[in-house]
C-alpha cells in the first residue's frame, strides 16, 4: 500500500513539472521585460507621444511597398494589419518590441522576448531591432504553408487577401477580414498596390493626404489622447479580461490600453472604458 502511495505522489509531482514546464512566471516576464525597456528608452517612457494613423502610414509604407515588390504580399494588407495590431504604433509591442504584427516566439527563434498577456498569461513575443524587421517577418511568417493560397490571388485583390488571411488562421475574430478591408478603403491603401515601381511609389504624392480632411485629423489624435464622451463605452463586469473585451468588440488589447491610458494589464469591475476607436 506504501508503495502505491509513493508511486501516487511521484506521478502526480512529475505531471505537475511538466505541466508547468517551458512556463515563465510573473517575476521572471517582469524582470525580463524591465530590462527591455531599459533599452529601448525614450520609446517606453511615460511621456511617450503617440501618433495617429496617418502618421503611421506615412512612416511605414515605403518599407511596405518593399516587402510586398519582393514578396508579392499587397502593401495595403500589410500596413492595415501593422495599424489594427499596433494600435497605429502605440501599443507596447510596437513601441518596445519593435513587434508591430504580433508574431511570437516559436521554438527557433533565437532572439529577444517580451512577455505579454494575450491567449495566456506571459506569452512570449519576438523583439526586433529595428521595425523593418518586423515587416520582414511579417513576410516571412506568410510564407508557411498554410498562405500558400493567398499568392495565387491577384496582388491587387486586397479583399481576397483579408479573407484568406482569416481562413489560413491568422486570426480568430470573424470580423478580422472586414476590418482590415475597413482600414484600407478609409485611408485609400490600395493606392499603394498598384503596379508601378517602388521608386515610383514612395514618392508618388499620397491622396490619403488631400481626402481626409484637416478636421478629421486633428480629431484623430484628439481621441487618442483624450477619447471624447460621444464615443461607445463598455462598463467592465465580473469575470472580464482585456482579452476578452478586445475580442467581443474587435479592437487589439493594446488599443484599448493606449486608449484609455491602462498601464498594466487588469481592469476593476464597475470601471469604464472606450471600447471604440
Amino acid at each position: 500500500m506504501r508503495k502505491i502511495v509513493y508511486l501516487f505522489i511521484g506521478l502526480f509531482f512529475a505531471t505537475g513539472c511538466s505541466a508547468r514546464k517551458g512556463s515563465v512566471n510573473d517575476r521572471a516576464a517582469r524582470k525580463n521585460n524591465r530590462s527591455i525597456q531599459k533599452e529601448r528608452g525614450a520609446a517606453a517612457a511615460a511621456d511617450f507621444k503617440p501618433q495617429t494613423s496617418v502618421q503611421y502610414i506615412e512612416r511605414y509604407k515605403d518599407i511596405a511597398i518593399r516587402e510586398m515588390n519582393q514578396y508579392g504580399i499587397p502593401a495595403s494588407i500589410t500596413l492595415a494589419q501593422g495599424l489594427f495590431e499596433s494600435g497605429s504604433g502605440n501599443g507596447t509591442l510596437a513601441r518596445i518590441a519593435n513587434n508591430h504584427f504580433g508574431i511570437k516566439t516559436s521554438p527557433t527563434w533565437t532572439g529577444k522576448v517580451y512577455y505579454k498577456d494575450d491567449d495566456n498569461a506571459n506569452d512570449p513575443f519576438r523583439v526586433y531591432d529595428k521595425p523593418e524587421d518586423s515587416f520582414r517577418d511579417h513576410s516571412l511568417f506568410l510564407q508557411k504553408k498554410n498562405y500558400a493560397h493567398l499568392f495565387e490571388l491577384d496582388k491587387n485583390d486586397y479583399k481576397g487577401w483579408a479573407y484568406g488571411l482569416k481562413k489560413g488562421g491568422y486570426a480568430t475574430n470573424p470580423k478580422y477580414p472586414q476590418m482590415l478591408i475597413n482600414i484600407i478603403e478609409k485611408y485609400n491603401l490600395d493606392q499603394y498596390d498598384s503596379p508601378d515601381s517602388e521608386v515610383a511609389k514612395i514618392k508618388r504624392v499620397d491622396r490619403v493626404f488631400t481626402t481626409i480632411d484637416k478636421k478629421e485629423d486633428k480629431a484623430a489624435k484628439d481621441s487618442i489622447q483624450n477619447p471624447p464622451i460621444t464615443t461607445k463605452t463598455y462598463v467592465i463586469k465580473p469575470g472580464d479580461t482585456l482579452y476578452n473585451i478586445s475580442k467581443r468588440f474587435g479592437i487589439a488589447v493594446d488599443s484599448l490600453k493606449s486608449i484609455n491610458n491602462i498601464a498594466g494589464n487588469t481592469v476593476k469591475v464597475g470601471q469604464k472604458i472606450v471600447v471604440t476607436r
